[in-house]
């Protein structure tokens, strides 16, 4: 770098430097693409006073559900549409097309249980563990949960509660109540939000969510909080922002009201070779001896105990043929209950037993995926018409979409893998016309 000999040259340098930075930054700000059309300020406004009369029929409805007026102004004082939380609808306007959605539960499994990830997690983990043993024993002999199922959710729902959750529920689940791909659910979902407001336990403005309106350290949707939240510490009210023991024992008390009996989810299995994809899913849940008579046997050479084999569990495979077996329990099945997704209850599960022995999976996770929701949604539309049970067209790879899959591939003499790729869907769509 050259520098001005002249030390007072050089500081003038300086400062023209600075006023050029902040002109450009102004520049930049002041851009067409930073700032509203006249056009679009119309619209906006236009839409805004659509919002004004929306909320004033919300209003109405607050009031016949229980919330005072009173309450619902001072919650409702000074919000406003923001524009900017993904997948909106304005009024008037034709929804904008979709990105491909390339989630890890759309793409390969392997990825979402990334082993540094895993282990980082494992890590503080423990350290909850051991610091708050007396609080954890407590939660799980009133609602018989383990604690690392509790730690699990925890840490994959907001990083044990590292993730910023910035937004205000009430405001946020305003935007979408009113202009958003599902405004039915988002607006009763506002609703319970007042009536947590109207019960005075807490303030509107800490109710802060992520951009969905899921609030605090569990997620917690506004009607979940009123059915599962509780007062573990005693102060009189269930505060999953800032209790730990209150988030933990709410998440504890979700899972038990949804069927959580017993520890454990399920275990990691080797299938014997040959083995039906196809009989994959609870549908066809069964004594584990069962399963084990046709081959199934634990991971690392491990055997199933007189206890385990009366047990009744399912076949899964999140990657099909392409990635490790499982034999689910009913209560993997209760934390999907949580998040409809096999490979979210999983890793739940699987980050649990790891906070014991830190050891992966035995199985190794195949290259599959690569098909956009766009591609799935074909796919499963095509197969529906054919007469197979897809579990929904949602374009979401579970467990029923996954068989449909390993059945048509069965029937048209292909190799049956269980986990739709680029070839089976471009078979099907070649050979299933909508």
């Amino acid at each position: 770098m050259i520098r001005t000999p002249n030390k007072h040259l050089d500081r003038w340098f300086q400062i023209l430097g600075t006023w050029l930075l902040a002109a450009l930054v102004l520049t930049i700000l002041s851009a067409p693409g930073n700032a509203l059309s006249a056009s679009e300020k119309k619209y906006r406004d236009g839409v805004n006073q659509q919002f004004g009369i929306w909320l004033k029929a919300l209003r109405k409805d607050a009031e016949a559900q229980g919330v005072s007026r009173a309450r619902f102004d001072r919650a409702m004082r000074n919000v406003k549409l923001n524009w900017r939380l993904p997948n909106l609808r304005p009024p008037g306007r034709k929804p904008k097309a979709k990105a491909p959605n390339w989630q890890a539960e759309f793409r390969s499994p392997g990825p979402y249980f990334k082993q540094s990830y895993i282990n980082s997690l494992v890590s503080t983990g423990r350290k909850h563990l051991g610091g708050q043993k007396a609080q954890l024993a407590s939660i799980e002999k009133t609602y018989g949960v383990p604690a690392g199922i509790l730690l699990g959710i925890w840490a994959k729902e907001t990083s044990y509660g590292r993730a910023k959750i910035p937004y205000n529920a009430i405001h946020t689940l305003a935007t979408l109540g009113f202009m958003s791909e599902r405004p039915e659910f988002f607006r009763d979902e506002l609703l319970a939000a007042l009536k947590i407001v109207q019960k005075g336990k807490i303030p509107a403005a800490r109710m802060k969510s992520a951009w969905s309106g899921a609030m605090g350290h569990p997620q917690f949707m506004p009607s979940a909080y009123l059915k599962h939240a509780v007062d573990q510490d005693g102060d009189g009210k269930p505060d999953i922002w800032g209790s730990l023991p209150d988030t933990l024992a709410s998440i504890a008390n979700f899972l038990k009201q949804n069927g959580w009996r017993g520890r454990g989810w399920g275990y990691e299995v080797v299938l014997p070779r040959g083995f039906d994809c196809t009989l994959e899913g609870p549908d066809k849940r069964r004594p584990i001896a069962e399963w084990a008579k046709l081959g199934v046997k634990r991971s690392f050479g491990r055997s199933f105990s007189a206890a385990q084999l009366k047990q009744r569990g399912s076949i899964l495979l999140p990657a099909g043929t392409h990635g490790p077996a499982f034999i689910a329990l009913k209560n993997f099945y209760v934390l999907k209950e949580y998040n409809e997704s096999d490979l979210y209850a999983l890793f739940v599960g699987h980050l649990a037993d790891r906070y014991g022995k830190n050891r992966t999976f035995k199985g190794k996770w195949g290259k599959v995926g690569g098909l956009t929701r766009g591609d799935t949604l074909d796919m499963q539309k095509r197969l529906v018409r054919r007469g197979y049970d897809v579990g929904g067209v949602d374009g979401l790879i579970g467990f029923r979409s996954r068989v449909a899959a390993g059945a048509y591939a069965k029937a048209q003499g292909l190799k049956a893998t269980c986990y739709p790729g680029k070839a089976l869907v471009k078979h099907i769509r070649k050979n299933t016309p909508l």
